[in-house]
C-alpha cells in the first residue's frame, strides 16, 4: 500500500472511493445538519448517499458501509461510524473505522481511496494525534492500492 498525506479538499481527490466520517446512524440523516465532509458531500453530491445510509439502520461503532456517490465522480462512498453516541471519537473507533474502510475497499477491488482525519472534526480529536493513529493502523492493513490521508485545507498547500 502506498500512503500519502494530502492537504486540500477530500472531494477534489482523484481516487476511486472516498471515506466519509459519519455517525452511528441512530439519528435519522434528515434531522441532522451535516457538517464537514458530510456537509460537503450533501452540497456537492446530493442526498442520495444519505438516503441509502438511512435504510441501513444503526451502524456499530467503527464499522464501515458503502453507498453510491450520488452526483460525485467517485465509484462509491465508504461511510465509517467514527464517533460514539456522545459525538466523540476514540483511538479504538478511529482504528476500527480505518481497518473496516480498507477492508471494504479491498473486497470491492478499489485501487485508490482518500480518507479524512476520522474523528478530528465533530469527533473532537486532535488532528495531529488522529493522523498518527490512522497512519499506524494503515501500516497494519493489507490493501493493494493507494491511500490518501486528506488534511482539510480550503486551498491546497503549495509545495
Amino acid at each position: 500500500m502506498n500512503v500519502t498525506i494530502v492537504e486540500g479538499d477530500l472531494l477534489d481527490q482523484d481516487v476511486d472511493v472516498i471515506v466519509n466520517a459519519w455517525n452511528r446512524n441512530i439519528i435519522p440523516w434528515w434531522l441532522l445538519i451535516p457538517q464537514g465532509v458530510s456537509g460537503a458531500i450533501k452540497k456537492r453530491g446530493g442526498v442520495q448517499p444519505f438516503r441509502e445510509l438511512g435504510r441501513m439502520g444503526a451502524i456499530p461503532l467503527g464499522h464501515a458501509v458503502e453507498t453510491s456517490s450520488g452526483d460525485l465522480a467517485f465509484r462509491s462512498i465508504i461511510h465509517v461510524a467514527g464517533i460514539n453516541m456522545l459525538w466523540r471519537s476514540s483511538e479504538r473507533s478511529i482504528r476500527d473505522s480505518v481497518r473496516n474502510a480498507i477492508s471494504v475497499a479491498q473486497d470491492r477491488g478499489y485501487k485508490s481511496l482518500a480518507m479524512p482525519l476520522i474523528g478530528a472534526g465533530s469527533g473532537g480529536g486532535n488532528p495531529a494525534k488522529v493522523q498518527l493513529i490512522i497512519e499506524d493502523e494503515l501500516a497494519k492493513c493489507q490493501f493493494d492500492g493507494e491511500v490518501q490521508i486528506v488534511r482539510y485545507a480550503k486551498t491546497p498547500a503549495k509545495r
